[in-house]
């Protein structure tokens, strides 16, 4: 299989790396494929201007969101590595949505008025942490509103299939070795998965 990781914290030594790093080293062990786009280290332009819905219009997808279209095009399986902040995706992973998840690309409207899912055939993955205790944000229900903006707002929206969510809480209060727990599961998510 072909694996998409996007990641987006902006620091290369931040537990949300070392996640991406052992997901993608279970995944290459296991004969994947693995492309990995570090949304802040490629300098990922997160503003949907209106020269991005201008050139779209007019048939002349900018580059860098063109890019980005063929690596998920390319990919069978799509995984977001992030961290919620204020309780949602952070800036930079919204704006790739916001212009990668373009119209006419992840979805269209057909004239009937129904939404036609562009992406179906693909999975969608997602590993998060935060640092609320995950019972609190299991008891305010805020882990299940996180995955139904992404899980069902994003992925199911544009047909790519939800596999999986994976949620860590509590990561700058714990120790090392929890978080060297938390990533042997990870390890294990990518066994029972893929």
């Amino acid at each position: 299989m072909k694996h998409l990781v996007v990641i987006a914290h902006p620091n290369p030594e931040s537990f949300n790396h070392a996640i991406a790093k052992r997901f993608t080293s279970a995944l290459q062990e296991k004969g994947h494929e693995v492309a990995i786009r570090d949304l802040y280290g490629i300098g990922f332009e997160a503003v949907l201007s209106m020269r991005d819905f201008a050139a779209s219009r007019a048939g002349d997808t900018p580059s860098d969101i063109r890019a980005e279209q063929q690596m998920i095009s390319d990919a069978d399986v799509l995984t977001w590595i992030y961290p919620i902040w204020w309780t949602g995706l952070p800036a930079i992973l919204k704006g790739y949505v916001d212009r990668v998840f373009a119209y006419g690309y992840a979805y269209k409207y057909s004239e009937g008025g129904d939404i036609e899912k562009l992406l179906v055939g693909k999975k969608g993955y997602s590993i998060n942490t935060h640092g609320t205790p995950i019972d609190i944000y299991q008891s305010i229900g805020m882990l299940g509103a996180l995955q139904k903006t992404s899980d069902t707002g994003i992925f199911d929206f544009c047909g790519i299939e939800t596999v999986g969510h994976l949620f860590f809480g509590s990561v700058p209060q714990v120790d090392d070795d929890a978080r060297e727990g938390m990533l042997k599961r990870v390890e294990d998510e990518v066994g029972r998965l893929f």
